[in-house]
């Protein structure tokens, strides 16, 4: 092992740590008693957590988040100097696409562009966010021309947003370094979290974050494309599902039919199409399939009703059920196509804050000839209504057929 830096007065310091990823996991660190800064460009959000609110939706963290500031085992910063502070340096950014659906890499050697003159020797990164194959490998070659003694590491963040507060402490967490030191120092940090621990190379790890993903995204095609064979000649696809699956383990992880979108999934597909040279049949498959359900969706309601004298209701905005998040939400692209095809569109989600447009939930009900369930929000089941209702995701359980 080797020695931590000298003069470092916290555990860790979190990257990018006032985002999805990084702010769970802070106050997860906090509160098993670790000494925990954020650093953040974003001052809006470093100000928020400092004083106590949460910057997004995440069950349990609030209340965390409050202790572990009391405790003053957390701090948020926007100054990049705190990174000189602490054995461990954690990096949430990630790697995202660009317009052209191709791995933008250009995200992580910027961020430690930023950072590097506040490297010091005896401190271990290690990256957690989704990362384009390869992208380990780049950051040790970054290290290395530093002249650092600083260990490299990939421990790719495993949990659904909105369980964050407990699979943080339930999962297996997969770590993977170069070297046995880099393993060892990694491997003890995320013990504060979690027993298990899952070595790997970081080639390893960086493939098994993407076909985690990339395999939910398919299955999740895969319900779509059946939901839309059986909707087609008018057999209610959940019905279906649920008959099949009952009591049948074979069956049992058929999802169903439902807007598949968020930050990760679509991304992480694309990201593992191009690292195979765009050969991936599957993959592509998958996108068409999820991205052209809203598609799909306004077709079927056009064949039933003549949207252009129609006020139509979108119900949910966020990407997943019970989330303030609209990150690549699939609702946003469904209002565009309503937006010329429908005489008005109006939208409304009792947890998205963010979006000005957005109506009170009575005004649409009110004001729409047609409704659309675009996010199974359980605020949604029960309600009484008294015009069309297109629920592909049986939110109020009269069946999925549109």
């Amino acid at each position: 092992m080797t020695d931590p830096p000298r003069g470092a007065t916290l555990d860790l310091v979190i990257i990018g740590g006032c985002g999805h990823v990084g702010l769970p996991l802070a106050i997860a660190f906090a509160d098993r008693g670790a000494r925990v800064g954020i650093y953040d460009v974003s001052s809006d959000a470093v100000a928020a957590v400092n004083a106590g609110r949460m910057p997004f939706a995440e069950p349990g963290a609030a209340a965390v988040l409050t202790r572990t500031l009391g405790a003053g085992r957390l701090q948020a910063t926007n100054d990049p100097a705190i990174v000189t502070t602490a054995e461990h340096l954690i990096v949430v950014i990630g790697t995202p696409v660009d317009e052209h659906l191709n791995p933008d890499q250009r995200a992580i050697p910027k961020v430690l562009n930023q950072c590097a003159r506040y490297f010091t020797d005896g401190q271990i990164l290690i990256l957690r966010s989704t990362v384009y194959p390869g992208a380990t490998a780049l950051v040790e070659k970054i290290v290395s021309g530093l002249g650092l003694d600083v260990d490299v590491a990939f421990c790719p963040e495993r949990i659904a947003e909105g369980a964050a507060m407990t699979e943080l402490f339930e999962l297996p967490q997969i770590v993977a370094s170069r070297t046995q030191r880099g393993c060892a120092r990694a491997s003890g940090l995320f013990r504060r979290l979690t027993p298990r621990i899952i070595v790997m190379s970081p080639e390893e790890a960086e493939l098994a974050k993407l076909f985690t993903n990339v395999w939910r995204y398919i299955k999740f095609a895969t319900a779509n494309q059946l939901y839309m064979m059986a909707n087609d000649r008018g057999l209610d696809f959940e019905r279906i599902r649920r008959g099949l699956a009952a009591d049948y383990p074979r069956a049992a992880d058929l999802p169903p039919a439902g807007f598949a979108a968020g930050p990760c999934l679509f991304k992480d597909t694309m990201q593992l199409a191009a690292y195979n040279n765009n050969n991936f049949a599957l993959g592509h498959t998958a996108m068409a399939i999820n991205e052209g359900l809203p598609l799909y969706l306004v077709h079927r309601l056009e064949q039933r009703f003549d949207l252009r004298s129609m006020t139509v209701g979108i119900l949910g905005m966020a990407f997943k059920a019970s989330s303030d998040d609209i990150r690549s939400s699939l609702s946003y692209k469904l209002k565009r196509i309503l937006s010329v095809k429908a005489d008005a569109v109006i939208c409304t989600d009792p947890y998205v804050l963010t979006d000005p447009d957005l109506e009170p939930m009575d005004t649409v009900l009110a004001r729409a000839d047609l409704l659309i369930i675009a996010t199974p929000h359980p605020e949604y089941r029960g309600l009484a209504v008294t015009v069309p209702v297109a629920d592909i995701w049986n939110i109020l359980g009269k069946g999925v057929l549109v």
